[in-house]
């Protein structure tokens, strides 16, 4: 059967419980995946065990649940895939798009952590592997909220790592593989992933995979202007009372406030769904405390 013309995805790492900031960036790609009539998948982006936490997963799944953000299809998950991985690094190696790399990190503190040679004698008991960049390699892409962005990927990123030294797959490859394995043709999320989408670009090239349209949703701050997700001091949401948390993620994307004799979850979905603008989506980020308050002063920033 043919695939949907728009198919989005949320793809948390089951690291902690669903925060605002992963709220806000769910409700986004959501409204966008509805407002298309399209599909909108769930992917657990399970590939770093020394970060998770045990029971994360199910307990965010609960939570996307409780707030009406229902997926499509079944949920995947990227610690099953690692024969995907492999595959498509095999092909980088054998194209020598990719090489082995013994480079430590202190060995890069002198280019700021910016590899563009191997370090002379270096050795480690287990390779890295890196993408080949080439000089002057610059990736430009149209972002729903940002316009065009451009990155010198020699210059920003340099050589970067597709497998780490300790063997776990890193997240630019597995996002690569996942996103057109699963047919994804629009990514949606936080603005703190804008600047890995040139490498993944580069990625798609180099596999020759479609480069899926791009939209980057605002961040929540805490008060020392950290992700409000990463943050100790961040708070989870509370799925037992969900539209709060839909109505202050709503305002914090800068839409003009829906009536607030909405009761439900699925109500307050269907209104959202009908008037989400992606140009009144702000492209600063914002404190946590706005979210609490709805006015068109957060509107593109």
């Amino acid at each position: 059967m043919p695939l949907p013309a728009y198919r989005g995805r949320f793809a948390p790492s089951p690291t902690g419980p669903l925060h605002a900031g992963s709220l806000l960036a769910a409700l986004g790609s959501w409204l966008l995946a509805r407002q298309a009539g399209g599909e909108w998948l769930l992917r657990i982006e399970d590939v770093d065990p020394p970060r998770e936490i045990a029971d994360a997963a199910d307990r965010q799944r609960a939570a996307l649940a409780a707030f009406g953000l229902h997926h499509d299809g079944p949920v995947v998950y990227q610690s099953r895939r690692g024969r995907m991985y492999q595959e498509a690094l095999d092909r980088l190696l054998a194209n020598e798009l990719a090489f082995e790399c013994y480079c430590s990190r202190s060995d890069l503190i002198a280019s700021g952590g910016i590899h563009r040679y191997c370090v002379a004698g270096a050795q480690r008991p287990d390779p890295a592997i890196r993408l080949r960049v080439s000089d002057g390699c610059e990736i430009g892409f149209d972002d729903l909220v940002h316009g065009h962005v451009v990155q010198r990927v020699d210059a920003e990123v340099g050589d970067f790592v597709l497998r780490r030294a300790d063997g776990l797959w890193a997240y630019q490859l597995a996002v690569v593989v996942d996103d057109a394995a699963q047919g994804i043709t629009d990514v949606v999320r936080g603005a703190d992933l804008l600047d890995s989408t040139p490498r993944q670009i580069l990625l798609q090239r180099a596999l020759d995979l479609p480069t899926p349209g791009y939209a980057h949703l605002p961040l929540l701050l805490d008060t020392d202007g950290r992700k409000l997700s990463k943050s100790s001091a961040s708070m989870p949401v509370d799925p037992a009372d969900p539209l709060p948390g839909l109505r202050a993620c709503w305002s914090s994307l800068g839409q003009s406030a829906l009536p607030a004799s909405i009761e439900s979850p699925a109500d307050f979905l269907t209104a959202a769904t009908e008037a989400f603008r992606i140009d009144r989506v702000p492209r600063s980020a914002l404190p946590a405390s706005a979210a609490a308050h709805n006015t068109d002063a957060t509107s593109r920033r």
